[in-house]
């Protein structure tokens, strides 16, 4: 993007973020991950981070989110974006480093990175787009899938004797001693996304300030996992998932 395109976007009233290049996104229709793409990029671009923010984006829905904020960016194997995200930033302390992690990545494959990073106090950003299901695979049941929950693997819904509890894994990133700032939030409505966006420029701060890791859950749809229209995917959130994960800050 030249200079030029950039003057012209920022004298706009309300436009595409500086930072979020103009391509088709995979997304399904209604897709959360889109939205909170569009913060992070513009939460970047408003701090001045542009030239110093590495991004690391793993395995699952958002594996291409390379494609969409203009900033530098690590592929990672699946789970494994904290630990590349500690290996950026001690290499080079002067950078801006964040993850990009779904559910099934900080919950379950990765979670043993995601909960080291974090007890060790890594001056990183963990974004968490946490929606309850494996959206990428099929809709196969997650960590964090409810009670009951119907998914591709749970026919009749989980159950704690077969299937156990769903995983709160950013209450426990809120125990650790190395977390600095936990929160989790939401983008179904204007409200919410900009109490999101304030949460992310909050957690950028945190990691310039090198005050620890700073964890951000976004409660997130996945209408096509969940077999539900956009706006009837945002109603069930509203009454079956917020109740379990509440949105709010959980520390700092």
């Amino acid at each position: 993007m030249g200079i030029e395109d950039i003057i012209k976007k920022e004298n706009k009233v309300y436009s595409t973020p500086v930072l979020l290049d103009e391509v088709d996104m995979h997304y399904c229709p209604g897709c959360s991950h889109g939205v909170v793409h569009k913060l992070v990029a513009e939460v970047i671009h408003e701090m001045g981070l542009s030239d110093t923010t590495i991004g690391v984006s793993p395995v699952g829905c958002a594996v291409f989110a390379y494609n969409y904020i203009d900033v530098d960016w690590v592929e990672a194997a699946h789970g494994r974006a904290p630990a590349v995200a500690t290996a950026i930033k001690r290499l080079w302390p002067e950078k801006t480093v964040f993850t990009y992690q779904g559910d099934g990545d900080m919950a379950a494959i990765g979670t043993a990175e995601s909960i080291h990073a974090a007890n060790r106090g890594e001056n990183i950003v963990m974004i968490f787009v946490n929606n309850a299901i494996y959206g990428m695979t099929g809709g196969q049941m997650a960590p964090t899938t409810l009670l009951g929950q119907k998914t591709a693997t749970t026919p009749y819904g989980r159950r704690v004797d077969l299937n156990g509890h769903p995983l709160e894994i950013t209450n426990l990133m809120a125990i650790l001693d190395g977390t600095c700032y936990v929160t989790r939030q939401a983008v179904h409505s204007p409200a919410a996304a900009r109490k999101t966006k304030a949460a992310l420029k909050k957690a950028f701060e945190n990691a310039l300030a090198g005050r620890g890791t700073s964890v951000v859950e976004v409660v997130s749809t996945c209408n096509s996992g969940w077999k539900m229209s956009p706006d009837k995917a945002n109603e069930w959130m509203v009454e079956n998932m917020f109740p379990k994960y509440p949105l709010g800050d959980l520390k700092g």
